[in-house]
């Protein structure tokens, strides 16, 4: 027997509270860091917010219900942090508590068991205000935030996961700038990726103080990245690709320290901010990984440069120019431009899984792909492209659970159409259609194939 044909394994479909909530006035919620930042002119596509969103605060019986019929038995969603500490981390909002209770309770109803992701990137505006994950602060509110948390859901949870891709809480926020809070600024990155380790790490003996029987895990995202150079300025270029998003946080929980090439290249900016016993504090014991996996990436011929705002590099090796991947190493694009890799899924699970082998189980937190497929006369959802994708991506996973990689669950992103940060309404990642207008709920093909697949798993 397989792994995916466990009962064991959890089959599932992901969302974040701030791209389907909405209602960001009910329930006292507090201000976001997303809600500033779409609500400033010129940074979100459209002009979009995600003030309704697609409503699932109202919705959320129906939502499950879909889940439910699809056939998953784990469901992983986020905590909006402003549902539960509104205005300050002095006040819990019982309001927010009762909201993700009935979610919860929802989900075991349906035979769904719920995995809490504590952030997904809706920090409080108060604490952004405060420096935000730049300021050490932020890091010990955190695990105040996730021990609030596990104090009241976790007597029914048994999945938690700290923080969703920090690499785009830290680089996308504080240095490329296209996410909340929106700003280009090394040294505030470098501090931001920090913290975010360190607030893995108390957030984690948090929960196990008051849950010590839960599971906790972190979600990175990470890629192969693929070069067709070997000259010395390529390898160094992309040895320090590799360590900024594949190695930082798995080697701060697992090592307590990060990736010597980034710590001579950070510096001065690293080291003020390393305080002395930080190290004992980044590394925790976890009890999984989660990965989100889209498409490999890829370094071409680096060149040294000036610049030290280059995408992806805050180092001396220009890689910008050179991120797009040659035609033979991918099978096609998404519509967000992406390139589509499915081989790297495997790949990237056989790799995590021989590096790091102490860490006992893997999971694939999100795997999806935007396609705006419409419905056709007849009301159906004909998303060819997505199903392809997604079968793919399976039998990918599949292929490295047969190289022994301990895979012990997979969460397809996303169960609906919904904001996608940036982009607005723009991009459509979901298995489910969704009219934005309307709220109207449409399962796609690829619902169906997902419900197949699963159903596959249990023959």
């Amino acid at each position: 027997m397989t792994n995916t044909q466990s009962q064991d394994f959890l089959w599932g479909t992901a969302t974040s509270s701030y791209q389907i909530e909405g209602a960001i006035g009910e329930g006292n919620r507090g201000v976001s860091i997303w809600d500033t930042f779409s609500h400033t002119p010129g940074l979100v596509k459209g002009g979009d917010t995600g003030d309704v969103a697609i409503d699932h605060f109202h919705r959320y019986k129906e939502d499950i219900k879909l889940m439910a019929d699809l056939g998953i038995n784990s469901y992983r969603f986020s905590i909006a942090w402003p549902r539960i500490f509104p205005n300050n981390m002095d006040e819990v909002e019982n309001q927010g508590i009762e909201f993700y209770n009935k979610i919860i309770d929802e989900l075991l109803a349906n035979g769904i068991v719920p995995a809490i992701t504590l952030y997904h990137w809706d920090l409080p505006q108060y604490l952004e205000d405060r420096g935000g994950w730049a300021n050490r602060e932020t890091a010990y509110a955190f695990a105040k935030f996730s021990r609030v948390c596990a104090e009241a859901f976790g007597d029914r949870v048994e999945n938690w996961i700290t923080l969703n891709e920090p690499w785009c809480t830290t680089y996308l926020g504080y240095y490329i700038g296209v996410h909340a809070p929106g700003l280009k600024n090394l040294e505030k990155t470098v501090a931001a990726a920090h913290h975010t380790a360190l607030a893995h790490g108390l957030g984690t003996r948090a929960i196990r103080e008051a849950r010590p029987d839960v599971k906790i895990g972190l979600t990175v995202n990470m890629a192969n990245f693929l070069t067709d150079s070997t000259d010395a300025d390529t390898v160094k270029a992309w040895d320090l690709v590799d360590a900024n998003q594949n190695r930082w946080w798995i080697d701060a929980f697992m090592y307590g320290k990060y990736p010597q090439c980034l710590v001579d290249a950070y510096g001065e900016n690293l080291t003020k901010v390393f305080l002395d016993g930080d190290g004992e504090l980044i590394k925790v014991t976890t009890d999984f990984l989660g990965l989100n996996f889209y498409s490999d990436g890829f370094i071409g011929k680096a060149r040294p440069t000036d610049n030290p705002m280059s995408l992806h590099s805050p180092y001396p090796y220009d890689v910008t120019a050179n991120m797009e991947m040659p035609e033979a190493l991918m099978i096609g694009r998404t519509d967000f431009g992406w390139p589509i890799t499915p081989s790297g899924l495997g790949n990237l699970l056989v790799r995590i899984h021989e590096e790091w082998p102490q860490i006992p189980a893997l999971y694939v937190t999100e795997n999806g792909c935007a396609f705006n497929d419409e419905p056709q006369e007849d009301g159906t959802v004909q998303d060819l492209r997505r199903v392809k994708y997604l079968e793919e991506h399976v039998a990918s996973m599949q292929s490295a659970i047969e190289r022994g990689a301990p895979v012990r669950g997979y969460f397809a992103w996303s169960l609906l159409d919904n904001f996608e940060w940036a982009e607005g309404y723009s991009k459509r990642f979901g298995l489910i259609f969704v009219d934005f207008t309307t709220q109207k709920r449409t399962p796609k093909q690829s619902y169906y194939t997902y419900q197949s697949i699963i159903k596959a798993s249990k023959a």
